[in-house]
């Protein structure tokens, strides 16, 4: 208790409280819109819902091929895709490490422009990077499951019998539901991270960049284009 505490104080007097309430809402914000995407109303579901559909029908499709190269290629194709962000993500992880070992060097760049940062400059500036950084270890680490789940998806689709059974198809489908909610999480997660950078310029710029993050998800998950095509009879 007496360290979570410390940990309270130690952040009321680096941050405002402004600094605080965005931080709040940027976590809550984030905690919803995982929860509202992957859970959403019956009557609306989202994109990634309906995508979930048509992985099951592919799943289905496939155990009925005798010709699966088709099949072998696309799911080539999703691992490509895991693969591009983990290694994006890393690159960005080792900028991010890079500039923490470059604050003072920063901050006089900041000096030599004219700015008067405080005393604290420092010490607010890592924290903002390192909670860049988390997010970026998150988004990574998303992608590398994903990218592993594909592969046991792989393995289980190789091994389904011609005609496949029902028990196998079943298998086969939630793993492919696995892989792909952790991809879509990494994807909002690096989209949060963008918004996450805005902090630098102050609290209100990060409030602002948080709720139109939210708006641009919600609205490619409920109200686009593709979810109509998805949609249509």
């Amino acid at each position: 208790m007496r360290t979570l505490s410390a940990l309270i104080a130690e952040l009321t007097r680096l941050f405002t409280l402004a600094d605080l309430v965005a931080l709040a809402l940027f976590v809550a914000t984030t905690l919803a819109m995982t929860l509202v995407i992957e859970h959403p109303p019956a009557r609306r579901p989202s994109v990634a819902r309906l995508m979930e559909r048509h992985r099951r029908a592919w799943m289905e499709s496939f155990a009925k091929r005798e010709m699966r190269i088709f099949d072998a290629s696309l799911l080539t194709t999703l691992r490509s895709g895991t693969s591009f962000f983990a290694s994006t993500c890393l690159i960005a992880v080792g900028g991010v490490a890079a500039l923490l070992g470059q604050t003072e060097r920063i901050l006089g760049v900041v000096r030599d422009l004219g700015g008067q940062p405080g005393v604290a400059a420092a010490a607010i500036w890592e924290a903002k990077l390192i909670a860049i950084l988390v997010l970026l270890v998150q988004a990574f680490l998303k992608f590398v499951w994903s990218h592993r789940l594909f592969g046991y998806c792989a393995v289980m689709m190789g091994s389904m019998p011609d005609p496949g059974d029902s028990a196998t198809v079943d298998r086969a489908t939630r793993l492919q539901f696995s892989a792909a909610r952790s991809f879509n999480r990494g994807l909002r997660t690096i989209y949060f991270t963008l918004a996450a950078m805005t902090w630098f310029l102050g609290p209100l710029p990060l409030m602002v960049a948080t709720l139109l993050t939210a708006a641009m998800l919600a609205r490619r998950e409920f109200f686009s284009e593709s979810r109509r095509a998805l949609v249509a009879d």
